[in-house]
C-alpha cells in the first residue's frame, strides 16, 4: 500500500485497512518509546503482508474529565498523522474520545471496534496501556481475548534512557524546565509547534525584527526564552528566532513570536508551522529599548550559528521536511 489514510471513525473501514497490525494508545508526542511499539507493528505488517494502523484518542482521554483541557499536549491528530506517515504506516484511526467510550465495557470495545470493525490480526501495545471501563482493559486482557479469537497481542517493555522511563510526561517536563535538547533526544526529532499567523503589537517590526506571532495552547508549559527555529509555511523552509515571553498581564498567556531571516511578506491568518531546534536562552529583563536591540542582534547570530550546525537525530527528523 502506498496511499495513508486517515479515518475519524471506524465506521465502513476500507477493506484493504481490514485484518491488519494495530499499536493502540495515546501516543502524544510519539516518542521513541512509542517509535518502538511502532516499529514493532510495521515489522509484523511487513512480515504478514497486512496493514499497519495506528489507533488513537482525541482529545487525550485526561481532558474528558477535567474542568478544561489541563494536559500540555506534545502532538495533536494532526501532527500525530503526519509522524506516523512519515513512519510508512498505511493509516491512522482518530478515534473521538467520549465520556461514552470511557464507560463502554473493555470487552464490547475490542468485539465491537477491534474485532467486527478491524478484524485484526494482531495488536501491539505498550505495558501500561488501559482502555476501557474502571480502566479494565489491560495489556493481559488483550491477551486472553486474541487467544480466544485467533489475534496476536504484543506487550512492549518501558523503554528507559538515562536510567529512567521515557514518556510523555518526562517529555512534558524537560520542555517546561528549558531542557529542549533532552525533550528532543527523547522524541526522536526536533519538537514542532504551529498556529495560525495573528497580528500582534507591531514592537518588534519597530525595532528591526518583525515578527509572525501565534498562540500556543493555553495549558502548553513551554519554558519562556529565546529559541533558535525552523519554519515550513506551505512547502517553504526558513531559519529563524523565537521569542516566548512573559505576558504584560497575569493569566495572559503570551503569543509565541518568529522572526524569519530574510523575509518580509503578509502571512497573517496563514498556517506556520516551527521546528524548536534549540533552546538559547531564558527570558530577560532590559534597561531600555538599545539594550534590547543588541541583545536581539546577538540572539538572531546565535540561532544562525545553532542553525547551520543541526544534528539530525533520526530519519524520522529528517522524514519530517525541517531538517535538509
Amino acid at each position: 500500500m502506498s496511499n495513508f489514510t486517515i479515518l475519524n471513525n471506524l465506521e465502513n473501514v476500507p477493506t484493504d485497512l481490514r485484518g491488519g497490525v494495530v499499536a493502540i494508545g495515546n501516543f502524544d508526542g510519539c516518542h521513541l518509546g512509542h517509535q518502538r511499539i511502532f516499529s514493532c507493528a510495521k515489522n509484523i505488517a511487513r512480515a504478514k503482508k497486512i496493514a499497519s494502523l495506528a489507533l488513537t484518542f482525541e482529545p487525550h482521554p485526561r481532558d474528558i474529565f477535567a474542568p478544561k483541557p489541563f494536559m500540555f499536549r506534545l502532538t495533536n491528530g494532526a501532527q500525530k498523522s503526519k509522524i506516523l506517515k512519515a513512519l510508512g504506516f498505511d493509516a491512522i484511526i482518530i478515534m473521538p474520545f467520549t465520556r461514552q467510550l470511557a464507560l463502554m465495557e473493555a470487552k464490547d470495545f475490542v468485539q465491537q471496534y477491534l474485532i467486527n470493525a478491524l478484524d485484526v490480526k494482531a495488536i501491539i501495545v505498550g505495558e501500561d496501556f488501559h482502555f476501557g471501563k474502571n480502566r479494565a482493559g489491560t495489556p493481559e486482557f488483550l491477551a486472553h481475548i486474541g487467544s480466544e479469537n485467533g489475534f496476536e497481542v504484543h506487550q512492549l517493555n518501558l523503554l528507559e534512557q538515562g536510567h529512567e522511563t521515557i514518556s510523555s510526561s518526562r517529555i512534558r517536563k524537560s520542555l517546561s524546565e528549558g531542557g529542549l535538547n533532552v525533550a528532543n533526544r527523547l522524541l526522536n526529532y526536533h519538537w514542532i509547534v504551529e498556529g495560525i499567523v495573528i497580528e500582534g503589537d507591531k514592537r518588534g517590526r519597530e525595532l528591526g525584527y518583525p515578527t509572525a506571532n501565534f498562540a500556543l495552547a493555553e495549558n502548553s508549559n513551554l519554558a519562556q526564552g529565546i529559541y533558535a527555529v525552523r519554519i515550513r509555511l506551505d512547502d517553504r523552509l526558513f531559519d529563524g528566532v523565537a521569542s516566548f515571553g512573559k505576558p504584560m498581564f497575569d493569566n495572559v498567556q503570551p503569543p509565541f513570536e518568529v522572526h524569519i531571516f530574510n523575509f518580509d511578506e503578509d502571512i497573517y491568518g496563514q498556517k506556520i508551522e516551527v521546528a524548536l531546534i534549540e533552546h538559547i536562552r531564558g527570558q530577560m529583563i532590559f534597561d531600555g529599548l538599545d539594550e534590547l536591540v543588541r541583545q536581539m542582534d546577538k540572539d538572531s547570530e546565535n540561532a544562525k550559528r545553532k542553525l547551520a550546525n543541526i544534528k539530525i537525530l533520526s530519519d524520522l527528523d529528517k522524514r519530517l521536511g525541517f531538517i535538509i
